[in-house]
């Protein structure tokens, strides 16, 4: 009996300690792999990572659209306050002056010493010339009165420059918060969508990133072959067609833009000349004919008249996805030009080949 409590109160120890907890983690690592979180990743299909990739394309657009209208209302903030600061400058040194002559007027009649009026008519060896130099004296009092209340106001309009200003510093800071959370959206999307490319070969990465994104059925499209807006079948996304003419002179200067521009890479944020997110060429297009267009998807689909999809010509806009995050101008044919995303260039696509939301006509 002593034997054998002696032998189970043994610890375990060097080697046979080492073994135990060896098995002991492989029983765990195998319990886990039938729990399944252990498991790998599965490999995805180049129609699966297509899909995924599109889906990360459309998020990071939608934020970059969301960032390109930070950005601007940074802008128009950041001009306020430099505005407000200028104005501030300019009044200051305007109060500066105003001082200057007030303290030379201080120290003028210190000097003057303060004699009452009557002693000073008593003791003049001429009242009469006395008596003008009070009058003109009265009056320079009056004018500086008026100068020391037009300091006073000079105090108060810099106060006002200086509350409003430090109000404006404080929008700029706020808008500039949100430009760096819409860019790191941005980023971590596109990050992930390059992640997801690199898994495929060459070939299935060049068939991944045609510039046209998958439809699903019942999302404001439909499965299968696309076809054009009037239900002739479209061509090659990226081959244009024969131009048909513009209604006016600049949608067709707009147009011919769009035309020029086909090749030129997606860069988020870019306006041109050479490389557009979506909403950035298409107001490059129309600054080239003369038309200042808004910058973001959201603004320019409300910057002209509204027309529906069977009324479509030639340089009007076109709007996709049910948050307005997408823009093309369209060319005829049931055809647009537009920037599609970072892993395809500025090319005609057909309108079908994204959910349709929206058509508006500028010129």
């Amino acid at each position: 009996m002593a034997a054998h409590r002696k032998l189970r109160a043994r610890s375990l120890s060097g080697n046979t300690a080492r073994t135990a907890a060896t098995l002991a983690l492989a029983g765990a690592a195998t319990a886990t792999a039938f729990d399944g979180t252990g498991h790998a990743e599965p490999q995805l299909t180049t129609a699966q990572v297509k899909s995924r990739v599109d889906r990360l394309y459309r998020e990071a657009e939608t934020a970059g659209e969301k960032y390109n209208g930070a950005h601007e209302k940074a802008s128009a903030a950041q001009h306020r306050l430099n505005t407000l600061r200028d104005e501030a400058a300019r009044r200051q040194d305007r109060l500066n002056t105003a001082r200057g002559a007030l303290g030379a007027f201080a120290a003028a009649q210190y000097r003057d010493g303060a004699i009452a009026p009557s002693w000073q008519l008593a003791l003049s060896s001429s009242p009469d010339l006395y008596l003008d130099d009070a009058a003109f004296a009265e009056r320079a009092g009056h004018r500086q009165a008026q100068q020391v209340s037009r300091v006073r106001a000079q105090l108060r309009e810099i106060e006002r420059l200086r509350g409003a200003a430090r109000v404006e510093a404080k929008s700029v800071r706020s808008r500039q918060a949100e430009l760096k959370r819409q860019k790191d959206a941005v980023t971590a999307k596109l990050k992930q969508a390059r992640q997801l490319l690199a898994r495929l070969t060459p070939p299935e990465r060049a068939k991944a990133t045609t510039g046209a994104p998958a439809v699903r059925a019942g999302a404001g499209g439909r499965s299968g072959p696309t076809r054009g807006a009037f239900g002739k079948a479209s061509t090659s996304p990226g081959r244009p067609t024969a131009r048909l003419p513009a209604p006016t002179s600049r949608a067709s200067a707009a147009v011919a833009y769009a035309y020029r521009k086909l090749g030129s890479p997606y860069v988020w944020g870019a306006t041109g000349p050479h490389a557009f997110d979506c909403s950035g060429l298409i107001q490059a297009a129309y600054r080239s004919a003369g038309i200042s267009l808004p910058r973001t998807t959201y603004a320019q689909i409300n910057a002209g008249r509204r027309v529906s999809r069977s009324q479509l010509q030639p340089g009007d806009l076109v709007f996709f996805y049910s948050g307005i995050s997408h823009v093309g101008i369209y060319v005829g044919d049931g055809r647009m030009i537009h920037a599609p995303n970072p892993s395809a260039p500025v090319r005609v696509a057909p309108v079908d080949q994204m959910p349709f939301a929206g058509a508006t006509r500028v010129a």
